[in-house]
């Protein structure tokens, strides 16, 4: 990826449930200087717009282009790492025991679980650093469940930190 080259680019995308299609077709080009709010009712499309971005909702048609990868000709475990997601229905995926040090440090790998991969005493590191800059400290040893929505908010906030992301997701 050029520093010309934008963040991300969607080329007549849509997504259709059944019969009924709920976004696009949708041409964007976000560069790495813009920032965007997406607004609209339930149903509009707002989420399978972030799901598609993060690159866990593929498409019915069209070409997404995403931190200069083709989705379909690229590694999407690789390139996930590089996108820093905070949405409820990521919230959602993640086991209700799960502390929050480990929530933040699964982002190194695009993870929910820190069994899935091998983590080092400078991955905690940078887990609690990341805690800190947002004063989220004491969420570290929390299980997930045990905090409010506003505290796991927080915690994802602090794991879209982790990986210095080249595109940030907030839903």
């Amino acid at each position: 990826m050029t520093i010309s080259s934008p963040v991300v680019e969607l080329l007549g995308v849509s997504v259709k449930y059944e019969e009924r299609t709920i976004l696009g077709p949708l041409d964007l080009e976000i560069s790495s200087s813009d920032r965007w709010v997406v607004l609209g009712p339930n149903g509009s499309g707002k989420t399978s717009l972030i799901k598609i971005l993060s690159l866990y909702r593929y498409p019915t048609t069209g070409t997404v282009e995403v931190l200069g990868e083709t989705w379909g000709a690229t590694d999407v475990r690789e390139l996930r790492q590089r996108i820093g997601l905070a949405s409820s229905s990521l919230r959602d995926q993640f086991r209700p025991d799960i502390l929050g040090l480990d929530i933040v440090m699964t982002a190194r790998h695009a993870a929910l679980e820190t069994w899935w991969h091998e983590y080092s005493e400078s991955d905690r590191e940078a887990a609690m650093d990341c805690l800190a800059r947002i004063g989220a400290e004491a969420l570290a040893s929390r299980k997930f469940h045990t905090m409010s929505s506003g505290e796991q908010q927080r915690v994802q906030l602090a794991r879209t930190l982790m990986g210095e992301p080249g595109l940030l997701l907030l839903d």
